[in-house]
């Protein structure tokens, strides 16, 4: 069976994209959870992946170790990794690359911290810029191929790549449009999605640089999480 590598649920907003998939479409795989550790030791994440990062997926004697590149290796062996319809598709790996490769000061402002509730100080230019951007993706995606899903009826490696998308809503208070918050809500609905929050909440690991990045972005307001003693 193909093992997934993947860092704490509560910040590892690039471990999900690769478990949400793997659990929404049944595909079989087994969970290596390895935490973070203190930026002054050496990533234990080298003992399987080359780069020292996660997520990573080791098939027999296949090893892949980027988020993206596990989608494409998964289409290449499971039906509904990526739509059918051939416009749907590419719409698709389109707006997937663009969130793997984009989207840098959602992601430097609003770190992923599942567990907590933070409220920002002000929505700068940049940040709106960012989600202004993601709004218009996901209407686009939902008016064209008809939802509810970002591009059809059914969730594929797209939604999987803006799942961590949700979670930073939730956590920042982040507004969209309707129709976008709409959609958050329901990737947060999922059963997989559910199980990653509550699991993620349960996590007693606290990694010291993903905190301070929670703290200098605003004032938190709730810390949901299982203590730690």
């Amino acid at each position: 069976m193909q093992t997934l590598y993947i860092a704490n649920k509560n910040y590892s907003s690039w471990s999900l994209r690769s478990w949400v998939l793997m659990q929404e479409l049944g595909i079989p795989f087994e969970e290596r959870l390895v935490p973070f550790v203190s930026t002054d030791q050496t990533s234990p994440f080298f003992g399987f992946s080359p780069t020292g990062k996660v997520p990573c997926l080791v098939d027999a004697d296949a090893t892949i170790w980027d988020s993206l590149a596990i989608a494409e290796y998964l289409g290449e062996h499971h039906p509904g990794v990526w739509p059918k319809a051939k416009s749907a598709r590419h719409w698709a790996r389109s707006a997937s690359a663009e969130m793997h490769s984009g989207f840098g000061t959602l992601r430097k402002i609003c770190t992923m911290n599942c567990g907590v509730r933070v409220q920002l100080p002000a929505i700068k230019d940049e940040l709106r810029m960012d989600l202004d951007r993601i709004d218009q993706l996901w209407r686009e995606g939902l008016n064209q191929f008809g939802g509810p899903f970002l591009a059809g009826s059914a969730f594929t490696a797209v939604d999987a790549f803006f799942c961590p998308v949700a979670f930073r809503i939730q956590t920042y208070g982040l507004v969209l449009s309707p129709t976008a918050m709409n959609y958050a809500q329901m990737l947060l609905e999922l059963p997989a999605m559910k199980r990653w929050y509550q699991e993620a909440r349960d996590e007693i690991w606290r990694d010291e640089a993903h905190e301070i990045d929670m703290r200098q972005t605003g004032i938190l307001l709730q810390d949901l999480r299982r203590p730690t003693a």
